[in-house]
């Protein structure tokens, strides 16, 4: 098992030095003069000068990729944002929590709702519920993410004055935002998990268990599901990674102060520090959760980690 565990972890490195390679290369190469976008386009010839040499600017593209990658592994030093005036860390460090609460709540609802939901489903393979929740399910994954908060906000908030289209503190602020960036995920996890239960039951296994004279809810939560959920812990974990990349649209919807709001006010400034940070967590998160994953499999199916 540490062995599996430890191969896992190394080979998320390079992963990780390839990832930070390629989002260097695009950003650098990538038209727009940096000293031009921090002084301004007024500024004189000897002050964008002075400003490329005291940012080390005019080092060659390995040079520059090679201090990029010490600085942000060994000091966590991701650079220095030209609209904010501030280390790139310092603004990410501040909205790195509440985009890790939406994600989070998010994938949590997602899960409790979905996995129900297409056990119940495979349960009732071709009856009217499985049929309305199969079209409930493609209307989910079907509505962009953006169309479907301004729904809920004129709907819920505007309308209705139930919630809060703003924030995302109190309870009554969670609930939107939550709706609208979990909506495709309940209908995936829904589909894998209907999917995945209905291979298992009819496995002999089941049968046998059946034949023994135990209860359906035990035939289905001691024995069907814990040998379908391989898939199901899959694809919660790229839906997690997902929805930490997909937070971008949620956010600015509702006026959130996270990541993916702050890497849309640098995209709007051309502000490429913070969006090469941005990126560089959403990556990193995405590695770690499905690190976790890894891991989890092993203790979910003891063959894994033999192989």
């Amino acid at each position: 098992m540490l062995k599996y565990i430890i191969r896992r972890i190394l080979l998320v490195i390079p992963v990780m030095f390839s990832v930070m390679t390629v989002l260097f290369t695009i950003l650098y190469f990538t038209p727009g003069d940096p000293a031009r976008l921090a002084l301004g386009q007024e500024v004189t010839e000897e002050a964008v000068a002075a400003f490329r040499a005291e940012r080390g600017l005019d080092d060659s593209f390995i040079v520059q990729l090679g201090r990029y990658i010490y600085r942000a592994v060994f000091k966590a030093d991701l650079g220095y944002s030209y609209a904010m005036k501030s280390p790139v860390a310092y603004e990410l460090s501040l909205r790195i929590p509440m985009t890790a609460k939406l994600a989070s709540c998010a994938v949590l609802f997602s899960t409790l709702a979905g996995i129900p939901l297409g056990i119940i489903c495979a349960l009732r393979q071709y009856s009217l519920l499985d049929s309305v929740t199969t079209l409930i399910t493609l209307l989910g994954v079907s509505m962009p993410t953006f169309w479907t908060g301004l729904l809920l906000i004129l709907a819920f908030s505007v309308h209705l004055g139930w919630f809060s289209s703003m924030g995302f503190g109190s309870l009554n602020e969670m609930v939107l935002p939550i709706l609208t960036l979990s909506g495709s995920s309940i209908a995936i996890i829904a589909r894998i998990t209907r999917s995945s239960v209905l291979e298992v039951i009819r496995s002999d296994y089941i049968r046998t268990a059946r034949a023994k004279g135990q209860r359906e809810s035990v035939v289905v939560f001691r024995h069907a599901l814990p040998n379908a959920m391989i898939p199901i812990l899959t694809i919660i974990s790229i839906q997690f990674g997902t929805l930490l990349g997909g937070s971008i649209i949620t956010e600015a919807i509702f006026s959130i102060s996270g990541v993916g709001r702050l890497m849309l006010d640098a995209i709007n400034m051309r502000d490429y520090p913070i969006i090469q940070g941005g990126v560089l967590f959403i990556s990193l998160a995405f590695c770690l959760i499905n690190l976790a994953a890894d891991i989890l499999y092993a203790f979910i199916d003891p063959r894994i980690h033999v192989k």
